[in-house]
């Protein structure tokens, strides 16, 4: 299983970086700074595998408050488990605005080479070969952000953020801090997305909690 991990960042002042894995004990198979280099990367992978998966290192689910009562006092507040590092702070919200767009436009540059490929946002349906491409959300922060590399913090992000994600979905979700919008409301951004750039996928996944990976911390 290839994963692809994306860091999230300014295009323009090269703090975008993607890597892709397929094994926990080797180096990276390739990796990159341009968006470009990221789509190819799940295109080689679905070519020669049949499947990939594409871990996105922003927000890409946020929590939505019921519509009623006094429910509105719940709107931009911290998802369960994010701690102090809300979606909705600085950060998390200058991540999510850029990887919006950035994750637009890969999914529609994937719609344009491999206008076929099913997604989903559900890792149980990717396992059971429902779809070919699974859309996750890398969490990369405080005690889980890793050393930087000759590449630098990025490259290291991007790199950490597939190889956690790769962790997760071939050793299990055990020691992994879980971080869901839920008692709120989902809205997923990622399918969303998907949609949006044409890429087929389950419409019922909307309203559904996005796989997030929250990294260790490093030793």
């Amino acid at each position: 299983m290839r994963v692809v991990g994306v860091d999230i960042g300014s295009v323009k002042q090269s703090n975008f970086a993607w890597a892709a894995v397929d094994s926990p004990e080797r180096p990276v198979v390739s990796c990159g700074n341009d968006p470009e280099g990221a789509v190819q990367a799940l295109v080689r992978s679905l070519n020669e595998d049949g499947r990939a998966v594409l871990a996105v290192e922003a927000p890409m689910a946020i929590p939505v408050p019921a519509p009623h009562g006094d429910e509105w006092q719940w709107l931009g507040r911290a998802r369960t488990g994010e701690g102090n590092r809300a979606w909705s702070a600085g950060a998390g919200a200058g991540a999510l605005a850029t990887g919006i767009a950035q994750t637009a436009w890969m999914l529609s540059r994937l719609h344009a080479l491999a206008p076929q490929t099913a997604v989903t946002t559900q890792p149980e349906r990717f396992t059971a070969g429902q779809a070919y491409l699974l859309l996750t959300e890398a969490f990369v922060s405080a005690t889980g952000k890793p050393v930087p590399v000759a590449a630098g913090q990025h490259a290291a992000d991007a790199e950490a953020a597939a190889r956690a994600t790769l962790a997760y979905l071939t050793r299990g979700p055990e020691s992994f801090p879980q971080v869901t919008c839920a008692p709120r409301r989902s809205f997923n951004l990622l399918a969303a997305i998907a949609t949006w750039a044409g890429l087929p996928g389950p419409d019922d996944e909307l309203r559904q909690d996005v796989l997030v990976i929250r990294t260790q911390p490093t030793t």
